[in-house]
């Protein structure tokens, strides 16, 4: 009889192209200048990544593009969630912002865009200069996924 053994790696999705993007831009207006200039119809998803930890929870807002012709799914994700917390202590308010990362090894990097499937380089590539047009765009570049420690947090 034969055996057919099964890895763990076997179910993971590693088929998937990651760009960083620097921009002091929120969210829903990357979103829709980017779907100005990608030709794309990112809008904001159902659920948003959300993190539970002793100290903090955080929740990363996620737009999603379907592109059913080349069957790709593209999210954009926020790598930063900022919590302002009051605190008085006789009669003054204090205000302090913890901010959370959803990849702390890339503190630098505003978003994610995430590319599923199997996208072709040249077209990577194209997306990057359109989305280094943007003005408000600081850089764009393609992130090695396989550099990252906390990559987990990119499997949803």
């Amino acid at each position: 009889m034969q055996v057919h053994a099964l890895n763990f790696d076997d179910f993971c999705e590693d088929n998937y192209t990651l760009i960083g993007i620097h921009t002091t831009l929120e969210d829903y207006k990357l979103a829709y200048l980017l779907n100005k200039e990608l030709k794309t119809t990112f809008s904001r998803a159902a659920y948003d990544l959300d993190f539970e930890g002793k100290n903090s929870n955080a929740s990363f807002p996620v737009y999603k593009f379907t592109d059913s012709k080349y069957d790709f799914d593209w999210f954009l994700i926020s790598n930063i969630f900022s919590n302002n917390t009051n605190t008085s202590s006789e009669n003054v308010l204090f205000t302090s912002e913890t901010k959370n990362y959803l990849i702390p090894e890339k503190k630098k990097v505003d978003f994610f865009l995430k590319i599923t499937g199997d996208i072709n380089y040249a077209d990577v590539q194209d997306a990057l200069t359109k989305i280094k047009t943007i003005p408000e765009v600081i850089t764009s570049y393609i992130i090695d996924q396989t550099t990252l420690k906390s990559k987990d947090s990119l499997i949803f």
